[in-house]
């Protein structure tokens, strides 16, 4: 009985080695202290200083077109060429100029319009004279290129040199026309033609007037 314990003993003492052989990773784990070693790659710290981030760059300025320009008053003298219908089957073709004078409240398109336009022609060895002073108002469009686009009407008085045997030298005038400003680049100085229709109630008739101007426009 004594050597079958100290068989069995011995079978026991194999086992137990033969166990502990064929579990090195068990044995390591449950009998160090040191931790089992991780295959996870490491992680690095945050410093907070990563990559920059490019600002997104700003917007495009988007362009402006049609703008009115930021002047109020326009100040204009042209050379005016005026065919004064001066009674039924007599014409005067009158040559002459015309200053006008114009406010934009706001730089809007309204105005208030202002204009003195005279004209001269020999006429039977006479000087014939027509003045005429009017105001009223205006619009105007823009439509871009340093093209502004207008329209007016107006009221006033006119003056016809010389004396006759009809009537009156002074006699009541009104204005319809319109033009067109050219300002290259949107300067200052521009460019103006206009043509008008400026009826007048000379000698108990009317005379149906058509006057056209060229000239230089300034805006300030």
């Amino acid at each position: 009985m004594k050597q079958v314990a100290i068989w069995g003993a011995v079978l026991m003492m194999m086992a137990s080695a033969a166990h502990a052989q064929g579990n090195p990773a068990s044995s390591q784990r449950f009998g160090s202290s040191t931790p089992a070693f991780s295959m996870a790659a490491p992680v690095a710290a945050d410093s907070g200083a990563g990559d920059p981030v490019p600002a997104e760059p700003d917007p495009a300025p988007q362009g402006v077109y049609g703008v009115l320009q930021n002047y109020n008053w326009q100040a204009y003298v042209g050379f005016s060429h005026i065919s004064f219908y001066e009674l039924p089957g007599v014409t005067g073709q009158l040559n002459g100029f015309n200053m006008s004078l114009v406010y934009y409240p706001h730089s809007g398109h309204w105005a208030g319009d202002g204009e003195f336009v005279t004209g001269f022609a020999p006429e039977d060895g006479v000087n014939t004279h027509l003045a005429m002073g009017l105001g009223g108002v205006r619009y105007r469009v823009d439509v871009g290129h340093g093209l502004e686009i207008w329209g007016h009407g107006m009221v006033g008085g006119a003056h016809f040199y010389p004396q006759t045997a009809f009537g009156s030298q002074d006699a009541f005038a009104f204005d319809i026309g319109g033009g067109v400003d050219l300002s290259p680049h949107h300067k200052r100085l521009g460019f103006r033609g206009q043509v008008d229709w400026s009826p007048t109630l000379f000698f108990g008739t009317h005379q149906y007037n058509i006057r056209e101007s060229v000239g230089i426009v300034y805006r300030f």
